[in-house]
């Protein structure tokens, strides 16, 4: 049952507000966080080590608790509004990509495929999964920084374009305080919602104190599922969605907490455990359709329940101290992640049938054709362990070093069903109840690292600094993919192991091996792939006074190489990313002005792309260049600030990609095994997924009212036109991404408790798409038959439209 919006939302809002002040202490309300913004200064630990923002020699972007909330950032894409060199490609809350610098080839993000090119932790442990990044909650952060450019010295696989940081808020032995927050709001188009927040921190004693942070978040849908229906050419079979008519229809529930506590086992050393939760659950489809049904802004026509549950906990442990004058850290953590989800696939049935009369492949038991609209029903489940060992020498010395050791392994146990109601058990996957297809998988990555970095200060002014990273990945995939024997001759069970090592289509009257993977049928995939080498950094920064450096930098990252799934394609290797950047940091009085320009070279790129009987595949098939600009400006005076930002990547490729990779880029000539090779996109392709220019700018004033403090504040964003795919057949297909352009105002008060504020985000109620595709091959359901009546149908992920809420907060 959907929820609706009720009174019983002002109820609760009310009573937590009424139960906040009731318990309120006469103590002073304390800060949360320690990033003091209010004196233009912030503490990061992009280098692994606390440091002023501006004394920083790296592209990084922060903002912290203060500046979140007011910039009404909830989830992931709100915090990526305001990063200029970061975008966004998402199908929903909890399944994004994000992309630094122009970094970005059109991943699909398919499980079996490449790992993300960003890496994201939170504190001190990378949460990277396998598909992609968590989707917090925004709620007690100390910050978010945002590192642009391979971090791969000090972060390692993944962090090849850029890293992100969440950081929390630890607990304080200073005092009891906390914070408890209600906001209302309502979408354009859609419902209402609502959010309530709170922390406290207690200590509990003069050495030891804990944080309990809570959040309950629930977002009203926008986008209506109204009525269609589709007859299917083979059978003559019609189909509707009348069952699943409704507005509104993607609306999510949020919810998860934290506990950590601290605790000062003597001056030199600190132990911080941690453990943090969130289940997130969604209805609905995040993505308008176009297509010859339907052309509404916020409309879809879905034909099977749409949903996901996404639930994840994590555990970990930092233990700070140290040995002589040297700091030690070491920390751990493990995370288990599970998401359940449902998609509609009608599509991939309807236009097959139409095109090829796939439809006659799907029957029942006595003969007769069966309905081809299919579904799927995934279940993919995450582990991720991890552990750190690192030392630094005293950071007041001339000579400087920080390195250490490295251990991380994460597992994806993936199952996909592809089902078709009814079908014959003879073209049932074996061990399933309507599969016309099956995928059930365990990948597993890990990676091993030494790393470390020497810094000299040649003159008071002049340091070096040189770095690198010995790594080594080991990358598996084992499991089963495909169709039943009595549907496919040659896939799916029939090219699943034998006893004797060969696959049973090689061998007919052969037995089966055991399945490796517990609810697979057999196996027909046992693959793995490691490396080991190398990745350095150089860096020179010349400090001119306080206020103004500047630095030059030489920096690699990569990311690691992987199995494709399919028989025969060998495995593809790590694509590397080369970093030359010159920057500065400035402060003149009221004034802040920062930036870099670079050029990045991206080598043995990992490409993605549905290949034959629309499989994913991966190809290192090219290289390309990068060549950009960011900037940063911020003013201060009195109760007035401005803070602008932006970036311009031009994103190219260099050499014509080719299906299959050859020295002389050459994509008339075979692969190594006589392959038929093809050209992909040529030389000077631009390449897809982020604009050329991206910018924000935020401006806000403070001024009395009676005893309290009023503000009003203005911010706008803007991102360039995106191209869809690489290849130019596919991307003319799909269609650009234009550029879109939101605006967001607030005004409040607040004193030393009370803190109100109303905000319209998105107040123009811009109509913004992140990302597009199909449910197939881009000539099938999106172009079917070269141009035919059919038309094709395109899903487009947008923005949220217009909210307006208001929302309140007591310290206390």
């Amino acid at each position: 049952m959907r929820k609706t919006y009720s009174n019983i939302h002002v109820r609760t809002a009310l009573a937590t507000l009424m139960a906040s002040s009731a318990i309120a202490m006469s103590v002073p309300a304390y800060a949360q966080g320690a990033a003091a913004e209010d004196s233009d200064e912030i503490v990061v630990t992009a280098q692994k080590r606390e440091q002023n923002l501006q004394d920083v020699p790296v592209a990084i972007t922060a903002i912290g608790t203060e500046k979140l909330d007011q910039l009404q950032v909830n989830e992931f894409a709100d915090v990526v509004k305001f990063l200029p060199s970061v975008t966004i490609q998402q199908g929903g809350p909890g399944f994004a990509q994000v992309y630094f610098r122009g970094v970005a080839s059109g991943e699909n993000a398919n499980h079996s495929t490449s790992l993300p090119t960003v890496g994201t932790y939170l504190d001190e442990m990378p949460i990277t999964t396998i598909q992609g990044a968590l989707d917090i909650h925004a709620y007690d952060l100390a910050r978010v920084e945002a590192l642009a450019g391979p971090q791969g010295t000090l972060y390692g696989a993944s962090s090849m374009a850029g890293t992100l940081k969440l950081v929390t808020n630890a607990p304080d032995t200073s005092g009891f305080y906390g914070n408890a927050g209600v906001e209302i709001n309502n979408v354009a188009h859609g419902d209402f919602g609502s959010i309530f927040e709170g922390f406290i921190n207690a200590p509990l004693s003069d050495s030891a104190a804990l944080r309990l942070v809570g959040w309950y978040r629930d977002d009203g849908g926008y986008i209506d599922n109204i009525p269609g229906s589709r007859t299917y050419a083979t059978s003559g079979i019609t189909q509707n969605n009348a069952a699943l008519v409704e507005k509104n229809y993607n609306d999510a529930e949020t919810y998860g907490a934290r506990l950590a506590l601290g605790i000062d086992l003597n001056d030199s050393w600190t132990i911080k455990p941690t453990l943090m939760g969130q289940v997130q659950k969604t209805e609905g489809s995040y993505a308008r359709e176009r297509s010859g049904q339907n052309s509404g802004k916020y409309q879809t026509v879905q034909y099977n329940p749409e949903s996901s549950r996404d639930k994840w906990i994590q555990a970990a442990l930092t233990i700070e101290g140290k040995i002589g004058n040297w700091d030690m850290t070491l920390t751990g953590g493990h995370l288990r992640r599970k998401t359940n989800t449902e998609s509609d696939y009608s599509d991939y049935g309807y236009f097959y049938d139409a095109l090829s009369g796939y439809g006659a492949y799907w029957y029942d038991n006595a003969g007769d054709y069966v309905s081809p609209n299919q579904y799927i029903q995934g279940i993919d489940r995450y582990r991720k362990s991890f552990g750190e060992f690192r030392i630094s020498s005293p950071q007041d010395a001339s000579l400087r070093f920080i390195g250490g050791l490295f251990w991380q392994r994460q597992t994806h146990n993936i199952e996909q069903n592809y089902i078709i109601d009814d079908i014959a058990d003879s073209i049932t996957v074996p061990g399933t109840d309507s599969n016309i297809w099956l995928t059930k998988q365990l990948r597993t990555d890990r990676d091993y690292a030494a790393f470390g970095e020497v810094s000299f200060d040649v003159t008071d002014k002049l340091t070096l600094t040189g770095g690198g990273r010995l790594y080594k990945y080991d990358n598996s995939l084992i499991g089963f993919f495909g169709y039943s024997r009595g549907y496919s001759s040659r896939t799916g069970v029939a090219a699943c192991f034998t006893t004797t090592g060969a696959t049973l289509r090689d061998n007919p009257t052969g037995t089966l091996a055991p399945a490796d993977v517990a609810g697979s049928p057999c196996t027909n995939v046992d693959k793995s792939t490691s490396d080991t080498d190398a990745i350095y950094k150089v860096n020179a920064t010349y400090k001119f006074n306080d206020d103004a450096l500047v630095y030059a930098t030489w920096s690699r990252g990569y990311r690691p190489g992987g199995v494709n799934r399919r028989g025969t394609l060998p495995p593809y290797g790590p694509d590397e990313l080369d970093n030359y950047e010159l920057g500065w940091k400035t402060n003149f009085g009221a004034f802040r002005f920062n930036g870099a320009v670079y050029q990045l070279d991206w080598n043995n790129i990992q490409l993605t792309f549905l290949g034959a009987n629309g499989l994913s595949e991966v190809r290192n098939a090219g290289i390309a260049r990068i060549r950009g600009v960011e900037m940063d400006v911020g003013y201060r005076a009195g109760g007035f600030t401005l803070n602008a930002g932006m970036s311009y990547n031009d994103a190219k490729i260099r050499r014509d990609f080719c299906l299959i990779a050859n020295p002389a880029f050459d994509c008339t000539l075979p692969g190594p095994a006589g392959e038929t090779n093809a050209l992909l996109a040529p030389s000077g392709s631009r390449l897809p997924v982020t604009p050329k220019f991206k910018g924000n700018i935020v401006a806000r004033y403070e001024f009395p009212i009676s005893d309290w403090n009023g503000h009003i504040q203005l911010a706008a964003n803007h991102t360039g036109s995106r191209r869809t795919d690489l290849r130019p057949a596919q991307a003319a297909i799909k269609g650009g991404l234009d550029s879109y352009t939101t605006v967001d105002f607030s005004f409040g008060v607040k004193n030393d408790m009370w803190n109100i504020e109303a905000f319209a985000t998105n107040l123009f109620d811009a109509l913004g798409v992140v990302n597009t595709g199909v449910s197939c091959l881009e000539t099938v359901c999106g172009d079917p038959g070269g141009g035919t009546a059919l038309g094709g149908t395109f899903y487009d992920t947008l923005i949220k439209p217009r909210v307006i809420g208001l929302k309140f907060s007591r310290d206390f």
